[in-house]
């Protein structure tokens, strides 16, 4: 909330909020992984231009993108990075190699989906904040919305939050590096240490979190219920990856994986099916797609690895249901966001995906 709300409360142009919550995304998602990144960033737009249909269409392909590549670089940036260092084909310092590719792989579409938005929009003007009466501008230059002068204080809690977040990721790098078990066990520990955590501070707060009816507890302290948190989940997603990895589970177990593997590989060689593959995954969604070649285990090497991870995190943008981030922002942008509007931008996403291989291939070689 606090950076949403310094976002709005700046009255940038809606050309400048392009250019921010794409960067913003890119640079977040490493970190705070894909899906996450992009729901932050389609808050901003959606709470700036919400009166104007395609530019947050546009806005939010350009975060989708930016989330999906900026998370290709990182093995917290997206699930399908998670998969290929947990499951020990590439070390962290491995995925910066990816950093070049993954930039050009957002910046080619970004810069030209963004002509399609009047005004001065270019790579140097974002820097540059555009208020004009405290109104914000829309792609015709008209003010469509006034700026949002609201107070958003952090959680007396929020710092203790984000170190036991820090604290996580170092338990799951700890737990795999040294300790040789899976990464997960690190995370499940961050999040038993976070729900303890929530459980003390409502006690503490004079609550009886068993006996005491959740509408008379404050806000403040029910922001630390994280059950409750869980139980809030956006279902359809969770139940929508859940159902693709279990058809594609069933089809590994009938044996077809290992012959679609045996084809791919074998008849074209890595580098053309892992191209193929990342395209696949724009269809079927970039995670199952990442456990078929985990499961098969083709013999590459580590530039092999790298440009899989790279085409099945960006070749995800290339369809709205081809990635976390898309079916994510899908749900919370509805009505703005869809398939048919990313759709339209295929082509461009496309385009920025074969240059980003392109450019892996002369960085990092084959």
């Amino acid at each position: 909330a606090p950076v949403r709300t310094y976002l709005v409360d700046k009255g940038y142009s809606l050309q400048t909020l392009y250019w921010l919550t794409g960067t913003a995304a890119f640079f977040l998602s490493p970190i705070a992984d894909n899906l996450t990144t992009a729901l932050l960033m389609g808050a901003v737009i959606i709470a700036v231009g919400a009166k104007d249909e395609e530019y947050v269409g546009l806005c939010c392909i350009n975060i989708v993108v930016a989330a999906n590549a900026g998370g290709a670089f990182s093995p917290f940036g997206d699930v399908t990075t998670l998969m290929v260092w947990q499951k020990g084909k590439l070390h962290i310092p491995d995925f910066i190699k990816l950093f070049v590719p993954s930039l050009v792989n957002w910046l080619v579409p970004a810069s030209i989906m963004v002509s399609t938005l009047r005004g001065c929009a270019t790579l140097v003007n974002w820097l540059v904040p555009a208020p004009i009466m405290g109104l914000y501008l829309s792609t015709s230059g008209e003010p469509v919305r006034a700026g949002l002068h609201e107070t958003v204080r952090l959680h007396p809690a929020a710092l203790h939050v984000i170190l036991m977040f820090l604290l996580t990721v170092m338990l799951a790098t700890g737990f795999h590096s040294f300790a040789h078990l899976p990464p997960v066990l690190g995370m499940v520990t961050g999040l038993g240490v976070l729900k303890v955590y929530g459980y003390v501070m409502t006690v503490l707060s004079g609550y009886n979190v068993h006996g005491t009816d959740l509408d008379r507890i404050p806000k403040h302290v029910q922001a630390l219920d994280v059950f409750k948190r869980l139980a809030q989940a956006e279902w359809d997603t969770l139940l929508f990856f859940y159902g693709v990895i279990m058809s594609v589970g069933g089809l590994g177990l009938l044996g077809y994986l290992d012959k679609l593997a045996f084809f791919a590989y074998g008849t074209f060689g890595p580098p053309v099916a892992n191209i193929a593959l990342g395209i696949l995954s724009a269809l079927v969604d970039n995670i199952p797609v990442m456990f078929a070649v985990l499961s098969t285990d083709p013999r590459m090497s580590d530039a092999q690895w790298l440009l899989v991870t790279l085409t099945a995190g960006c070749g995800g943008s290339i369809l709205s249901i081809g990635s976390a981030a898309g079916v994510g922002l899908m749900g919370t942008a509805r009505g703005l966001y869809n398939f048919k509007v990313h759709l339209k931008w295929s082509w461009a996403v496309l385009l920025g995906y074969f240059s980003s291989v392109v450019v892996h291939l002369l960085l990092n070689g084959k």
